[in-house]
């Protein structure tokens, strides 16, 4: 029986509601608003290229998650991964630098899904002005703060009314696709469409798969309430692969038939209304403009549960960093009533409101969509410091720590790890060519290094490594010895 790394905190989420609660924040308003995007990443409807990549990609990263989450099932996820495995080499460091660019990722993940919901209310407020977008997503961020200040068994039952809506409004939208679907639209491809010679196609694919597997992000939401899952060594493998496979069904139905109702170089045109709200446009061509308004209500429903849900588990992940007196001290408290992190809660609402409110007013600068600037911004900046370091984590745990107890370990390992590691590496090599004039590769570098300084201006204060000794800590590890240690019939 798994013991509770975070006190305060209960395991009370189960199988179901841990698939429900990864789905929602995977299935929220990205792919209805990304699917213009990658058919411009790809130039025509071979971008169903893009949502395979990308489904590959995270699954084999799910399976990295799958077996950290199952053998160190804390709050915080990706934290505690990295500090159980690279405190022997750098102390605190890594877990540091992620909390710090969790602050900022997690944030930008959920600012997209606000900016898909002013997005796609203006098919049904057509006069929406850019202020009146920007008040729209202040006010859905309040809602939000308010309906996550309150206990997590509650918090469940809501997840899964909100995944309720969200499988309706998908599959009202494949519904509507396959039943009016035209194949010579979707599987006509350009001459030239895939010529693997020419450096242009590479850049599309890395922007495809970009696109892609920021539309699969959420798989993992569930490890960050790892302290708060029944069972977690079965519960969160499974409800990690489950919802990835799941989800890459429904988006390969999705964009196919989307791709068999609207002409692919309507969603290029930025004045066509497939552009900014294709599933609408889906539904109109098909049943009628009042199920298209009907249809357009539940896809905000759908992002609004993507960015509940994301704010979720990202209100956590500094939780165990604080109580490890490696954060701010504030954000290890929880609330004496509901318990529930009030500090990263909080943080965490204003981050994603800031971001949501920036990138709309830089991006009619910058002539950049606001959804690329928060897409590439927050894929680069994820990549450095949670997947490739988390990548090397499986490897360095099973090196370090070989008796720990893991009841899921990586099928075929080290492969999935390997064709992870190329993936995440596509995505950031490219970044700057697919999106001139953002930088993205620099931002995230300048990030890290920040925060590496910081890192060392905190540890000067806590004398900790490298300015005093190194902490070495296998918590996991010698809970389980412990446990196997005591006398049969003890409780637990």
């Amino acid at each position: 029986m798994p013991s509770d790394h975070s006190p305060g905190l209960s395991r009370q989420i189960g199988l179901f509601q841990a698939t429900a609660i990864n789905m929602s924040q995977m299935c929220g308003i990205g792919p209805f608003v990304t699917i213009p995007l990658m058919v411009a990443a790809f130039g025509g409807p071979q971008a169903v290229i893009g949502w395979i990549a990308g489904a590959l990609l995270a699954l084999v990263d799910g399976l990295v998650w799958a077996e950290l989450g199952a053998s160190l099932p804390g709050s915080g996820g990706t934290y505690v991964y990295l500090r159980e495995a690279f405190q022997y080499r750098t102390g605190r460091l890594m877990p540091f630098l992620f909390v710090w660019t969790a602050m900022l990722f997690i944030p930008l993940i959920m600012s997209t899904g606000v900016q898909g919901m002013v997005q796609y209310l203006s098919y049904l407020w057509p006069s929406i002005t850019t202020g009146q977008g920007d008040l729209v997503g202040i006010a859905v961020m309040a809602v939000v703060f308010l309906l996550l200040w309150r206990k997590v068994s509650n918090i469940g039952k809501i997840t899964v009314a909100m995944w309720t809506v969200m499988i309706i409004s998908v599959l009202a939208v494949i519904l509507a696709a396959f039943t009016h679907f035209h194949p010579s639209m979707a599987f006509t491809w350009p001459a030239h469409a895939i010529e693997l010679g020419h450096g242009s196609f590479w850049i599309g694919f890395a922007s495809g798969l970009t696109i892609g597997i920021y539309d699969y992000l959420g798989y993992n939401t569930a490890a960050y309430l790892g302290a708060e899952v029944k069972a977690p060594g079965r519960t969160l493998p499974r409800a990690i692969i489950y919802s990835i496979i799941a989800i890459m069904g429904i988006y390969l139905l999705l964009q196919v038939g989307v791709l068999g109702v609207v002409p692919w170089q309507e969603m290029l045109d930025s004045s066509n209304v497939a552009s900014q709200s294709v599933a609408s446009a889906v539904l109109e061509r098909t049943f009628g403009k009042g199920a298209a308004d009907v249809v357009t209500v539940l896809i905000l429903i759908t992002a609004f549960a993507s960015v509940f849900t994301g704010l979720l588990g990202g209100s956590r992940v500094p939780y165990d960093a604080a109580r490890d007196r490696l954060f701010f001290r504030s954000f290890g408290k929880l609330h004496p009533r509901h318990q529930f992190p009030v500090a990263g809660l909080i943080s965490m609402c204003v981050i994603t409101t800031a971001a949501f409110l920036i990138a709309r007013h830089i991006g009619t600068s910058a002539k950049h969509p606001p959804l690329t600037i928060l897409i590439t911004l927050l894929t680069t900046v994820m990549v450095i410091v949670q997947a490739l370091a988390q990548i090397a984590a499986v490897t360095v745990l099973r090196k370090r720590q070989p008796n720990l107890a893991r009841p899921y370990k990586m099928l075929l390992y080290p492969l999935p790890s390997i064709v992870a590691g190329i993936g995440w590496l596509v995505i950031y090599g490219y970044a700057d060519k697919a999106n001139p004039g953002i930088h993205p590769i620099e931002w995230s570098l300048a990030w890290v290094v920040l925060g590496i300084v910081v890192y060392l201006v905190w540890s000067r204060v806590e004398q900790v490594w490298p300015f005093g000794a190194k902490e070495i800590r296998e918590q996991y590890l010698t809970e389980q010895t412990e446990q196997e240690a005591e006398p049969a019939g003890s409780p637990s």
